[in-house]
């Protein structure tokens, strides 16, 4: 399978980096470092799998993947202040 563009490329819950930049793309700064980590669960794993080309389902995300995509936004968010 080719892909003409690297934003076409599939990501699953393990690709925390990915996912986290494009949180990022997609909420810029309305979400500071404090309120990335107040960000439930429910709601953070509803975003990821609206995101295009997550092809990730929910019966495979556990917390430690949450944990570690908040952890990147919060890095991906302080990146670009």
């Amino acid at each position: 399978m080719a892909f003409d563009d690297i934003d076409n490329f599939p990501i699953s819950w393990s690709d925390h980096e990915d996912i986290s930049i494009q949180l990022y793309d997609k909420f810029g700064d309305d979400f500071d470092e404090s309120k990335i980590y107040r960000i439930r669960f429910t709601e953070l794993i509803e975003w990821v799998l609206e995101l295009p080309n997550f092809t990730g389902t929910r019966e495979e995300c556990n917390e430690g993947h949450l944990e570690q995509i908040q952890t990147l936004w919060v890095h991906e968010w302080r990146h670009n202040q």
